[in-house]
């Protein structure tokens, strides 16, 4: 902890600022790492969610105790994390507004009518902050691009991307790039053939979604004449293509994540790249980075290699496919795609052992009209084929990590690792009552949680009515995995090491870990200040990829509220996933669509929360709705520009 020199804690810090959705800021200094500066909106002084800010903390808590929370109030904005913001024009009283997207943008900013170009009321926008000096006053911005007329699709979609500041196309330079690279890559592989392992005759298929485009990953299978078998696992190489520094490298970086909304893909590399040359395609040669193991029987690995390689995908399964195949046990590919799944399975035992957190979590797909409009919800299907894939990627991502961590000191220390914390101890105690309060016999009081732990209390949950939130309760409890070069270990996942190796594709630090794994094979020599930009490129992916999710999750939440408006009045089996003082969240069954039954709508009592029950309950009759009830609710009303289901109970 910094001290003044009268040994008092240090009145005046710098950091980045988080804004909740109610305008509450909050600010962790590396002077106190354990503790939150809490900033009152009165105080946030202009300070726009992720600034870098200067801080003054409140005397009356300068003083507190550690881990205690202070306040403070922003003195200086430092650097703007970002002053372009997509939204909804509107006009009052003469004035044109923008009404911001984003839940943590607590301003609207207004706009003079000169700034305003050819926008209109109604239209979404990108507009850019210009002035704004005064926090009793909005800022004053311009309008920089029209995205289209709020409540079309496909302004809708282009708005969720922008809003989290994705571009949805390539520039001419990168474009053109990646047409030079397309151009050379028969002469690119006629000199790649010689200086690569030719594993072009493997047994070697791809398995993936069925609307898949770009395929990252292959298995290969061989019976080795000692019994064992050599299992391996091929990965797209677009870091030999795509050089360090180049036009195409420099956008990847930055994207560093593909977007996925609900009816498009927004590429980290351009198509020709991602969908065609680089992509894993059945029946084409392609360049690849493999990790090939010999494992026995019981899915011990005995031996591992890594290496660049020229690999031919025979066959392209969906999920499905190759689902259906392993079922009837025929087909192409049928016995190896029967051993490749009894391997798989040995390692998710062996995962299950180790303490490995398994969150099977219901997900949707949404079936659009030529319109876009949505006129099915349902749910995917989690098959083995999905779990053979991820035990094989989860194997090659772990093995990689190792031996980069073994190879020296300096590798160790600026690998790029993928690392997930420990849950919080109060976090945990909150499950615990949770399942106390839902009648699972659970023991309290215990503060050194481990991943098995965890496990253990999930599956004292499995296959029960509260499994699905239990669930998403531990999930919310636990942080986020994320990229980083100093390895604290994988918590959810029960490994001392693990990367991210399988989807440079779609994934930039998958790409780093492709270099750096290459230069450590090639015994060259990388430069210290490459060293020096991995940790702060994994920062910067994390945060792309929180973006992206956010992005993924605005464009669904637009098509369940847009379906549900066609459904008013209809009624569903739900379950209550959620409790406020102003009402019961419940997700439909069918469709995960996910609203609110407000209290002042249930009129047979008055209902209050009571928050050491995890219940609303009735102050007269004592009726309870209780998280993870079942209940049919019918759909009242719907908001879809503001994204909000209102359900009523039947």
């Amino acid at each position: 902890m910094k001290k003044d020199e009268n040994g008092t804690r240090k009145q005046e810090v710098q950091g980045t600022i988080r804004i909740s959705s109610r305008g509450i800021g909050f600010i962790t200094a590396e002077e106190y790492p354990d503790t939150d500066i809490e900033i009152d909106p009165v105080y946030i002084n202009t300070a726009l969610h992720g600034d870098r800010v200067k801080v003054l903390i409140h005397p009356q808590t300068g003083t507190a105790k550690e881990g205690e929370n202070m306040r403070g109030e922003v003195l200086e904005i430092i650097v703007r994390a970002r002053q372009e913001f997509v939204g909804t024009l509107r006009k009052e009283g003469g004035i044109f507004f923008l009404d911001p997207e984003s839940r943590r943008m607590y301003t609207d900013i207004a706009i003079p009518q000169d700034k305003l170009g050819k926008a209109n009321v109604g239209d979404k926008a990108i507009v850019k902050i210009t002035t704004w000096t005064d926090p009793k006053k909005p800022p004053l911005g311009e309008v920089i691009e029209v995205i289209g007329k709020a409540g079309n699709h496909e302004t809708e979609m282009r708005a969720a991307a922008l809003e989290k500041g994705f571009r949805l196309s390539f520039s001419p330079e990168v474009l053109r790039a990646a047409d030079e690279i397309k151009r050379n890559a028969a002469e690119i592989f006629r000199k790649e053939e010689g200086a690569r392992r030719d594993l072009r005759s493997l047994p070697t298929c791809t398995i993936d979604p069925a609307d898949a485009k770009d395929f990252d990953d292959a298995l290969s299978i061989v019976t080795l004449p000692n019994g064992d078998f050599e299992v391996g696992v091929h990965i797209a190489d677009p870091s030999f293509y795509v050089k360090r520094g180049s036009p195409i490298d420099k956008e990847a970086s930055r994207r560093a994540t593909s977007v996925y909304l609900v009816d498009r893909t927004i590429p980290m590399l351009p198509e020709v790249l991602s969908n065609d040359l680089c992509s894993l395609n059945p029946n084409e040669d392609k360049l690849a980075f493999s990790a090939i193991f010999e494992m026995d029987k019981n899915a011990n690995v005995k031996k591992r290699w890594f290496g660049r390689t020229i690999i031919n995908s025979k066959k392209r399964f969906t999920y499905e496919d190759a689902q259906k195949t392993l079922d009837e046990k025929k087909g192409v590919f049928a016995s190896e795609l029967a051993i490749l799944d009894s391997l798989s399975k040995k390692l998710g035992v062996k995962r299950s052992e180790a303490g490995a957190l398994s969150f099977e979590r219901d997900e949707v797909r949404f079936e659009l009209d030529k319109d876009g409009k949505p006129i099915r919800i349902y749910k995917k299907p989690r098959l083995e084929t999905n779990k053979l894939i991820e035990h094989f990627m989860v194997l090659a991502n772990t093995e990689v990590a190792h031996f980069m961590a073994s190879f020296n000191k300096r590798i160790e220390e600026s690998f790029v690792y993928r690392v997930h914390t420990v849950p919080k101890e109060d976090k945990m105690r909150e499950i615990i009552n949770l399942m106390h309060a839902l009648g699972y016999e659970v023991p309290r009081g215990k503060t050194d949680w481990t991943a098995k732990d965890v496990g253990k209390l999930l599956e004292a949950v499995k296959g029960q009515e509260h499994e699905q939130i239990i669930q998403m309760a531990t999930i919310q409890a636990m942080a986020k995995a994320v990229y980083a070069t100093k390895n604290i270990g994988h918590f959810g996942l029960s490994l001392s090491h693990y990367t991210h190796f399988t989807s440079p594709i779609r994934r930039y630090p998958d790409t780093m870990v492709h270099r750096m794994l290459g230069d450590v094979l090639q015994k060259k020599e990388i430069p210290d200040e490459e060293l020096a930009e991995y940790e702060a490129l994994s920062r910067y992916a994390t945060e792309q990829e929180i973006a992206a999710n956010e992005a993924e999750w605005a464009s669904e939440k637009f098509k369940h509220s847009e379906y549900m408006k066609g459904h008013v009045g209809e009624i569903y089996d739900g379950t209550i996933t959620g409790l406020m003082e102003k009402g019961i969240f419940v997700s439909v069954d069918e469709t995960l669509s996910e609203g609110m039954v407000r209290l002042r709508d249930i009129k047979d009592d008055f209902y209050l929360l009571d928050e050491t029950t995890f219940s609303i309950v009735g102050q007269k009759k004592k009726r309870k709705f209780s998280l993870g009830d079942k209940v049919k609710i019918k759909v009242k009303k719907v908001d879809v520009e503001k994204r909000l289901i209102d359900f009523e109970f039947v």
